[in-house]
């Protein structure tokens, strides 16, 4: 193998750091913003002045070779700490500019997030944020490897989330869950509906091992109604509510995903209440002066488009 402080360059090295984390050289591409071609040339060089291949076919994929895995776990560590070190430069100048990598579930993806990210990069337009959905639980982990600098999650009252000691959150909002009905059940006429007296019905709610399904078994349990049938797991709030407009379902949907007028739908409160807490993770090698300028537009649109009523009884972070 070749000398690697006289002979490999950072940049291949950067570039098959890439290669390794993402499983493949479209990713890898895509992730540096450089194109395929382009990672290819620097992986070929790399096995060059390596004298060995780091990379062999795997079906329709590529896959490490033992040389592969050995190298990448010094080029990962090596891409960690330039991370962190630019990281340090752009929070001792200041400078609100380059990635902002942000993960979110999906309901508040729709109703804060992009509205936070507009006047961001209006007033910022050095600023590159990325985006991406998903379930807290699989995204907290992303900001301890530094694959993400934000994470914007959901912790609900009879579920809450297990924050890890490295992360601390930022409370964006409290706001109430309501029950979905069909305009024709026979609740429909109530304000109010004691959630005990849901004996027998058939629920949606978002895929098992999410946070909004998890928090819906506990609840009722809670209520005394464990053995409760949950039918239809569906991600998009929307489309659960088409299911509860059709009578096939009934569904708790949070106020904030909640159209003011659904046809064919009845948004009811719940007794006893149910809310969840929406809330900006962040880490401490993660806040930079971008994550801090998002942090904040995130609290000031919450404060804006969430009824301040809802927004009162503010407490801690969660997923």
């Amino acid at each position: 193998m070749g000398n690697l402080t006289d002979v490999y360059t950072w940049e291949r090295l950067r570039v098959f750091a890439a290669v390794a984390r993402h499983g493949s050289i479209r990713a890898a591409a895509e992730s540096l913003h450089v194109t395929g071609p382009a990672v290819s040339q620097h992986i070929r060089k790399l096995e060059q002045e390596a004298g060995c291949k780091l990379l062999e076919p795997d079906g329709r994929g590529i896959r490490l070779t033992h040389a592969g895995r050995i190298l990448s776990a010094s080029a990962q560590q090596m891409d960690a700490v330039a991370t962190h070190a630019m990281k340090d430069l752009a929070a001792l100048s200041t400078l609100v500019a380059g990635p902002l990598r942000v993960g979110a579930v999906a309901s508040v993806l729709r109703a804060l997030v992009p509205q936070a990210l507009l006047a961001l990069t209006e007033r910022y337009p050095r600023l590159l944020p990325e985006l991406q959905d998903g379930e807290a639980t699989d995204m907290l982990p992303a900001l301890h490897t530094g694959e993400l600098d934000a994470v914007v999650m959901e912790s609900w009252t009879h579920s809450p989330s297990r924050i890890p000691p490295a992360v601390r959150t930022h409370p964006l909002a409290h706001e109430r869950a309501l029950l979905a009905v069909s305009d024709r059940h026979p609740l429909a006429h109530l304000q109010e509906v004691p959630l005990n007296s849901l004996r027998g019905q058939i629920w949606t709610s978002c895929p098992a091992g999410s946070n909004a399904h998890q928090a819906l078994v506990q609840l009722l349990r809670s209520v005394g109604l464990p053995h409760s049938t949950i039918r239809y797991c569906v991600a998009d709030y929307t489309t659960q509510l088409q299911l509860v407009a059709a009578g096939l379902t009934v569904a708790l949907i949070p106020q904030m995903a909640a159209p003011r007028d659904h046809p064919g739908v009845r948004l009811l409160r719940c007794r006893p209440s149910v809310t969840r807490t929406l809330s900006v993770a962040t880490t401490w090698h993660t806040e930079t002066p971008a994550v801090h300028a998002f942090v904040a537009e995130m609290i000031r649109t919450a404060h804006d488009r969430i009824p301040q009523a809802d927004n009162a009884d503010m407490s801690g972070g969660g997923c």
